[in-house]
């Protein structure tokens, strides 16, 4: 690609990629995200074009300017779609029809009735009491979200820059370096209350501001897509779907607090986001949107990609900044704060991969289209990771503001398999727990703060009555406990003296007393402890003794599970209406618990059974069940 050396380059590319794109009479767009790639969408991709060509249709995978009279047909690997345990997803533009796990194997209808026909395939399309839904837009999952950050994502070529300037992309970089002083781009940051999307909240402008009016002029911009709540995968989504994006934002917060490189902290585990990127970059170094005298406004800015090594607590800011450095990834005290002296010891724009990803928006449209979304002090929206007992999971994005019941029941689909709602885990390891009293809580940081939780990175598990709350706090505090850098005792031996307070009680060994030995420590580690990853590890614990209170007495003073799912609280009994006396129970358990006579009712010895639930899974019949 020939370099861009000033606006009207870019406009003319502009031009030529839009008439391409329109020059496409179809475009057939197959889910790239990890979800449906797991699901085998590449297989599904390459026989969609191997079909194609197949059928003598001109394929093409990237823009072409020159279409000699032809009617080429456009293939794209594109971004995550959103209903990821439906994938592969494959959508037909420009219908907007959304074909639901689609196979190698349905290609060949695909490409014979949507795209040489014109008709849709209705057995790919999603379906529901009888219904039919053939338009991604209609489909129930899809209704109520407002994709602004994932706007592209499923609509344009994760891997063609191409593409994204056809779609606009890079025309709010234009305007931010020939438009805008550094100084306004920042007020319509301000303006625009945009908040940091990793979890705190904090307003974007006010710290890009506080960068910019540091003495030192050597400056950095630093990414976190160190991604490690359990669940979360929303910022994968972005730089593996559209990598672009996250570039434009982050050179234009380079243009903003005058630096001249950037780093995009990725975690290891996200190899197809590093490799999206590095393909993005490196198109945009080509392109000149990136590097040395971009357009030739005399601005420089690069970016860098540097991976995690897996380890939760860099997260956290100077944790961060230190791994970048070469450095064990620990925090420091604060202050000085990373816009005083962040990576390098210079002042540091530090935001998170969604946070960037609305900055162009906002100095395409401005501050006030921004401030039309959501609420007063949370406006925009926001992308959830949904998981858990839930009808359809997968990664959304709403208005703030929107309902715990909206997400859960009308995008969501409800509870799986018509069980009973009865939590949602929100914000990761440092989250909190809400129960169907919070259904009707708006989801923006104020009204979460006020209920002790936190949107976090915006990872929502949600959790049926068959789930034990005791166990879920186990679960968190096992992982913060373990990802803990150590630095700091609070945080190093208060979370290791939580967790073994929590094992105790779901091993059916607790004790009176353990509640409060728990909202002690858990006040103990919240207040005194270094960094974020501490102060919010007793958070989990915390909200679930304030919502689920009898549950831990449940299993402390009874020694019972009420949602029957604690193993050691459980025992195995053998209904004898059931039982035909086969001994194949007897036979299988390896702690001869089993005791009978062949062709009479078997029984288990409950001080002898260890609970590996062999026998129950070896029964016939059906004879052997658990009971709390």
């Amino acid at each position: 690609m020939e370099k861009l050396k000033n606006r009207e380059d870019l406009s003319n590319l502009r031009r030529k990629c839009i008439e391409s794109a329109a020059a496409q009479k179809t475009k057939v767009m197959v889910c790239g995200g990890t979800g449906c790639v797991a699901s085998g969408s590449m297989q599904v991709y390459e026989q969609m074009q191997q079909t194609m060509k197949n059928h003598g249709l001109d394929v093409e995978v990237e823009l072409v300017e020159d279409h000699c009279g032809s009617n080429p047909v456009g293939l794209n690997l594109s971004g995550c779609i959103g209903i990821c345990e439906l994938g592969p997803l494959v959508r037909i533009e420009p219908q907007g029809w959304l074909y639901f796990k689609v196979k190698p194997g349905d290609c060949e209808e695909i490409v014979e009735r949507s795209v040489i026909a014109g008709e849709p395939v209705e057995r790919l399309a999603y379906s529901e009491n009888g219904k039919v839904f053939l338009k991604q837009e209609d489909v129930p999952f899809y209704k109520k979200q407002k994709r602004v950050v994932l706007e592209h994502c499923g609509h344009a070529s994760a891997l063609s820059i191409k593409g994204y300037i056809a779609l606009g992309g890079y025309s709010s970089l234009e305007k931010a370096l020939f438009d805008m002083t550094g100084d306004e781009i920042i007020d319509e940051i301000s303006k625009s209350k945009l908040r940091g999307r990793g979890g705190g909240g904090f307003p974007a402008g006010r710290k890009w501001k506080q960068v910019s009016q540091q003495a030192e002029t050597e400056r950095y911009v630093v990414c976190n897509g160190d991604e490690g709540d359990p669940g979360a995968f929303m910022d994968q989504s972005v730089m593996e779907g559209d990598p672009h994006r996250l570039l434009e934002g982050m050179a234009i917060a380079g243009i903003a607090v005058g630096a001249k490189v950037g780093y995009i902290y990725v975690r290891a585990e996200y190899p197809l986001a590093v490799k999206r990127l590095q393909n993005a970059i490196r198109q945009a170094n080509e392109l000149g949107l990136l590097g040395s005298n971009i357009l030739g406004s005399g601005v420089d800015f690069e970016i860098r990609i540097n991976r995690g090594a897996g380890a939760f607590v860099c997260g956290e800011g100077s944790a961060l900044t230190a791994s970048i450095e070469g450095k064990r990834g620990m925090p420091r005290v604060k202050p000085p704060r990373t816009t005083e002296k962040g990576l390098f010891g210079k002042p540091t724009v530090l935001n998170n991969v969604e946070t960037f990803a609305n900055v162009p928006s906002i100095v395409e449209k401005g501050s006030d289209w921004f401030c039309s979304i959501g609420t007063e002090k949370s406006p925009g929206t926001k992308a959830f990771a949904l998981t858990g007992d839930i009808c359809h999971t997968g990664l959304i994005e709403v208005p703030m503001g929107t309902t715990l019941r909206e997400v859960i029941f009308d995008i969501g689909g409800g509870m799986r398999d018509g069980a009973e709602f009865k939590a949602v885990q929100i914000g990761g390891p440092s989250g909190g727990c809400l129960d169907s009293d919070d259904l009707d809580a708006p989801l923006d940081f104020d009204s979460l703060s006020e209920r002790g939780a936190i949107i976090g990175s915006g990872g929502l598990v949600v959790m049926s009555q068959k789930t034990c709350m005791v166990e879920v706090a186990r679960f968190f505090m096992s992982f913060t406990q373990r990802e803990s850098c150590g630095k700091c005792v609070p945080c190093r031996e208060g979370t290791k003296r939580m967790l073994e307070i929590l094992e105790r009680i779901v091993h059916g060994d607790g004790r009176e007393g353990d509640i409060e030995r728990l909202e002690d420590l858990a006040d103990t580690v919240s207040h005194t402890s270094l960094c974020g990853l501490g102060k919010t590890a007793p958070s989990p614990v915390s909200s679930t003794i304030a919502k689920f209170r009898d549950e831990y007495e449940a299993h402390i003073r009874d020694h019972r599970c009420p949602a029957g799912a604690c193993t050691d609280l459980m025992n195995y009994v053998i209904d004898p209406n059931l039982c035909k006396g086969c001994s194949k129970c007897s036979r299988i358990c390896p702690a001869n618990a089993i005791s009978g006579k062949l062709k009479k009712p078997y029984t288990i010895d409950t001080s002898l059974c260890i609970r590996c639930g062999a026998c129950m899974d070896a029964c016939n019949f059906g004879a052997i069940r658990r009971e709390a």
